[in-house]
């Protein structure tokens, strides 16, 4: 199971994560920030949980290119 968690309130729009997992991540018209696919929101934070494991790598490396940190990822 591959878990990812976005905090969009402190998301810049940078696109980096779009542009990175583009199958987990797009760029919201309305606001310009960033919007997890599929994702299911809680105090905030919006939190994807897959079966998928080909999809780590590349959420990896939207975590590692966020300016503002605030991606998260993990593989259980």
């Amino acid at each position: 199971m591959v878990i990812v968690t976005l905090q969009r309130a402190k998301c810049i729009g940078c696109n980096y994560c779009v542009e990175l997992a583009p199958s987990q991540f797009q760029m919201s018209k309305k606001d310009g920030k960033s919007v997890l696919l599929q994702g299911v929101e809680k105090k905030g934070f919006f939190t994807l949980k897959s079966p998928d494991h080909s999809i780590f790598e590349s959420n990896i490396k939207a975590k590692e290119a966020c300016p503002v940190k605030i991606i998260s990822v993990k593989e259980i």
